[in-house]
């Protein structure tokens, strides 16, 4: 699988802010990468060294338009730790 497909865009909420004081970076990630996987391609991407990798499987919520009734997709989550000195000058704009 090559990193590109694997990490599909970053993750921006309030959490996730709030998680960069910690050295901490979100991500969405293809459902069947593992965190070796996830690692070698944040360290590629992004030039850093990580230090610690998390996921998570998110369900997709059931939502309703009137009588009908549709699914979001399931997703993942990987929330990656980086090295003391290292950062992610992409999300520094955010």
């Amino acid at each position: 699988m090559d990193y590109n497909t694997i990490i599909k865009r970053p993750l921006v909420t309030e959490k996730s802010t709030a998680l960069m004081e910690q050295n901490k970076y979100c991500f969405v990630v293809d459902p069947r990468a593992n965190k070796n996987q996830i690692k070698e391609a944040v360290e590629k991407m992004f030039n850093v060294k990580v230090k610690d990798v998390n996921t998570a499987n998110v369900l997709g919520k059931v939502k309703r338009m009137g009588r009908y009734e549709g699914r979001r997709p399931n997703w993942k989550r990987a929330i990656v730790t980086l090295e003391p000195g290292n950062r992610i000058e992409f999300f520094e704009g955010v």
